[in-house]
């Protein structure tokens, strides 16, 4: 009777193995982290979030491939915002709770995280806003739940800033300088502007905004204004179809790429390549990376996810700009869930609360990105409880007409500037929601 019982259960595995087997009780069995991924594959910000999203993918792929978690495989299902903030509430109310509840969410839009905040405490559900967000959401002391993991958007200014006062030959050198920041009129182009600001009341240059609707595809006005003024330098805070426009109207007014610094969001394939020649000298800032083609992780995903056909998108784009963030975006998730699997059980499933305390207390050093494939790419991140960025480093990178170099060193963002804001911001946001800050109990928890 032993045997043949054994002989039905040998079966009855070898059946599951093939997949034939695909009862309710064997979905339910399955110990898979769920990752829900808000994407805007759809609409004006398509060509750039595009590419993020399948990026993110692909490392989530490249995840299972290497075995998952310490053997926790991932699963994820993504949902279309179209950039749009009330679609973005509507995609995170739908998958919060879905496949035993979500491990964390990447808003990829400063809008959506402004509204996220306000829920991810209760639903006990961590965002990472890798390179985005609300800058005042460092001071972890306030915001427990926000991640802006590598960097802010006042790290971003601050270093812009620092470069060309380089470029000039001093912060001494600035004084009596025009610097005109081209932004999109959201939260999004308006979180750089109290540290620009700042550094423009230090320094003695002026400062002139111009702001510009969304999309952005009409921009003459503005271009108008800066070919009357002449400002000495622009920065601009774009993303999608905006970038491509400004630099077609930088060429149409004769105003010089070389003088032209973007953020981040305003520095890729997407936003240079439909503008050739005359997007030429265009510099940008890289928050960490830059294209990566060379990276070994790059490699492993071409060989791992692509070369077997599961690729989510193109080939050739696997190791650019845009890919390469939603890479590293997903990669920090994933690896905020590793931590908290060293403090909560290896090998288990991590709810959103355990995963928040492994972002709170993530210590990437270069010897952890190395062994996972970003040796020259990225700079170590280590948070606290305090200290929800975990890295305040940047570089700048410039289109020579064909690809993407980086034109400088490494610069840190000035703490003794970005602390006092980030406070005073922090502390603004917590009067305004009745909130305290964490006493150092909490910050055990």
């Amino acid at each position: 009777m032993k045997l043949r019982q054994l002989a039905l259960t040998a079966a009855f595995a070898a059946a599951a193995v093939s997949g034939g087997l695909t009862s309710t009780a064997a979905h339910a069995q399955a110990k898979e982290q769920f990752f829900p991924v808000l994407v805007y594959r759809t609409g004006a910000y398509a060509p750039n979030g595009v590419p993020f999203a399948n990026g993110y993918v692909d490392y989530l792929k490249l995840t299972n491939a290497r075995g998952g978690i310490n053997g926790v495989k991932v699963s994820w299902e993504e949902c279309e915002t179209g950039y749009a903030t009330d679609r973005g509430v509507e995609c995170y109310e739908r998958l919060k709770g879905k496949n035993g509840g979500a491990t964390v969410f990447q808003p990829l839009s400063t809008g959506i995280t402004f509204a996220l905040t306000e829920k991810a405490p209760i639903d006990k559900i961590p965002l990472i806003t890798a390179g985005y967000g609300r800058s005042e959401s460092q001071d972890g002391m306030v915001f427990k739940w926000n991640f802006p993991l590598a960097g802010t958007y006042w790290v971003a200014a601050d270093v812009l800033i620092q470069h060309i006062a380089k470029k000039e030959g001093g912060f001494d050198k600035l004084k009596g300088k025009k610097i005109a920041l081209v932004y999109h009129d959201s939260p999004f182009g308006k979180e750089p502007i109290p540290l620009l600001q700042e550094r423009a009341a230090m320094h003695g240059f002026a400062l002139s905004l111009l702001p510009v609707t969304h999309p952005g595809v009409e921009q003459k006005a503005t271009w108008l204004q800066i070919r009357q003024n002449r400002p000495d330098y622009v920065l601009l805070w774009g993303w999608g179809v905006m970038n491509s426009t400004a630099l077609k109207e930088a060429v149409a007014t004769g105003y010089p790429r070389e003088k032209m610094y973007g953020v981040w969001w305003s520095g890729a394939e997407p936003d240079v390549k439909d503008v050739g020649d005359g997007a030429k000298g265009y510099n940008a800032l890289a928050m960490q990376h830059g294209a990566e083609p060379n990276a070994a992780v790059v490699k492993e995903v071409l060989q791992k996810v692509h070369d077997k056909g599961q690729g989510t998108g193109p080939k050739e784009e696997v190791g650019q700009v845009l890919y390469m963030r939603g890479l590293i975006s997903a990669m920090l998730a994933v690896e905020g869930v590793r931590r908290a699997q060293d403090r909560y059980g290896k090998g288990k499933v991590m709810t959103g609360e355990q995963v928040r305390w492994g972002l709170e207390n993530l210590a990437l050093d270069q010897k952890k990105l190395d062994a996972l494939g970003f040796a020259g790419v990225m700079r170590p991140i280590s948070t606290s409880c305090a200290d929800h960025m975990g890295s305040s480093w940047a570089r700048i990178h410039t289109w020579d007409g064909k690809k993407w170099n980086f034109t400088s060193d490494w610069y840190q963002a000035d703490e003794q500037i970005l602390k006092p804001l980030v406070k005073n911001a922090a502390d603004k946001y917590a009067a305004e929601k009745k909130l305290t800050r964490r006493t150092p109990q909490d910050c055990q928890s």
